[in-house]
This record gives C-alpha cells, structure tokens and sequence, in this order.
C-alpha cells in the first residue's frame, strides 16, 4: 500500500507542478474543472444521490464551470472580474464559516438531496475559481497558499503521532487529535513568517511593519484552520455514507475529494485575500 501511494504521488505531483507552470489560465481552468467534475460524481456517491439527482449534480457542476470559462458574460480573461471572485468564494468562505462548523458539530444528514447538492456546488465551484483566480495572478501564488493547506497537513500528521492525546472529532475522524491541530497551526505560523520578504514580489503593496506581519500570520492560520474543517466535512461525507475512501481514482490514495478536501475549504478565502491585498 506504501509503495502504491509512494508511486501515485511520484507521478501525480510533477504532473500537477508542470500544468500550473506551463498552461495559460484558460487551460488550467479547462484542466482543473475535468478534476472538479470527477469530485462532484463522488461527491454524488457520498451524498446518496439517487440516479436522477446524481446525474443533474454532475452535469450541474460542469455546466456552471464551463459557462463561468467561456460565457462571454463571465468575461473570463487572465482570471475573472473581481465581482466573480467576491461572489463566488465569497459565498463558498461563508458556507464554510457559518455551516461547516455547525454541520460537524451536529453531524448533520439532511433527508433531503437538495441541501447537500446545492452545499456541494458551492464548496467545489468556490474552490475551483479560487484555484483558477490564484495560478492566473501567479503559479508561485496559487503553489504558496495550498502550501499552507499541505503544511498544516502533514505538520498535524506527526505532531498527532507524537503528541496527541486529546481526540478533535472522535466520531468523525478519530485519528486527529487537538495536539496535531496546534502543532500544523503552528507550522503554518513558521510558514507564514518565511513568506514576509516575499511579500513586494508577490504584489504586496502595503508598509512591511510589525503590525502587518502579526495579520498575516494570523491570517494564513486562519486559513489553515479553515482546511482543518473542510477535511473534517469530507471525513463525516464519508462516515455517513460507511466508506473509507471517496473514491478509487488515485491508486494509493483513495478518490479526487480525499485529496483536495483541505483545500476545498481554504482557497476560496484564500482568493479573497489575494484579491484584498495583492495588486
């Protein structure tokens, strides 16, 4: 099994790396839907779609990302207009911020596939715009804010393992503990701080003061803590629908949402405050 994820991830990520690198905005638009579109078919599985449903779900979300790509009303150039991006992650950050603790804590499972369609529209076409938004303004750029995702990832990994004691969501994801929280927070506080001279290259344009480093760190925390509830929702998805894994794409690793569950939840806020702050 090792080495099967070991492989998956040698091929996967130069894969990844070269196409954020190499192809223009509307490529990597067009290439990243592709992924957001297999997601939203597990998605539909985790949800318990019934055929009909399952069916407009996933046609949905490809339909909504094409038009966003080449309706000439959504005036996708190097990017988008910026009322796109404030609109549509805008509401993907809220959803997260104000149903996704709220779902966990309840554990949530509406009858109904209305509410979890419409919730799963929001979450994968915020985090694909978002993600587009970013490698538009920079490769660098859209590479540094999943670094922030990845970090606290791993970083929560071997802290849990050495430290954790106490459970985070015992009947969600029992593996993950409040100690692996703190110590990828921790991580990404690190992270953050080697970022500051970067920050004029980047296309900061504000004073580089004390005051500003503390918002930034505390900021890119903020984010990270966000990829912590995104990977929880996943987790509970999962839970309810009694499968390990949301999928079987990625040999090793399980399916598309196991892999980008994290980011789901942060990059949306993550365009935002590239469009707040970064020329």
């Amino acid at each position: 099994m090792l080495s099967t994820r070991i492989l998956t991830a040698a091929v996967l990520i130069p894969l990844v790396l070269a196409a954020m690198f190499m192809l223009p905005p509307l490529a990597w638009g067009a290439v990243t839907l592709g992924l957001v579109v297999v997601g939203a078919t597990e998605w539909a599985d985790l949800a318990g779609f019934g055929k009909a449903a399952w069916w407009i779900f996933v046609a949905g979300t490809l339909i909504i990302g094409l038009n966003l790509l080449f309706s000439p009303l959504a005036a996708f150039g190097a990017g988008w207009p910026s009322g796109i991006i404030v609109s549509v992650c805008g509401l993907a950050t809220l959803l997260w911020l104000f149903v996704g603790v709220p779902w966990l804590a309840s554990r949530w499972k509406p009858a109904s596939p209305l509410p979890l369609a419409v919730a799963g529209w929001i979450v994968l076409i915020g985090a694909w715009v978002a993600i587009v938004e970013l490698q538009a303004r920079s490769p660098w750029l859209v590479l540094a804010a999943m670094a922030i995702v990845w970090i606290a990832d791993t970083a929560a990994y071997f802290t849990g393992r050495a430290f954790g004691r106490r459970k985070l969501a015992p009947h969600v994801s029992p593996g993950k503990t409040w100690e692996g929280v703190y110590g990828g927070l921790a991580a990404v506080g690190l992270y953050a701080l080697a970022l500051v001279p970067l920050a004029a290259a980047s296309g900061y344009t504000g004073a580089i003061s004390s005051l500003s480093v503390i918002v930034w760190i505390a900021l890119a925390i903020a984010l990270a803590a966000l990829s912590v509830v995104g990977d929880l929702c996943e987790s509970l998805l999962k839970r309810q629908a009694g499968v390990k894994d949301s999928g079987r794409l990625l040999p090793g690793h399980g399916g598309v949402l196991d892999r980008i569950d994290a980011l789901l939840a942060a990059m949306p806020a993550a365009a935002l405050l590239a469009l707040a702050f970064l020329r």
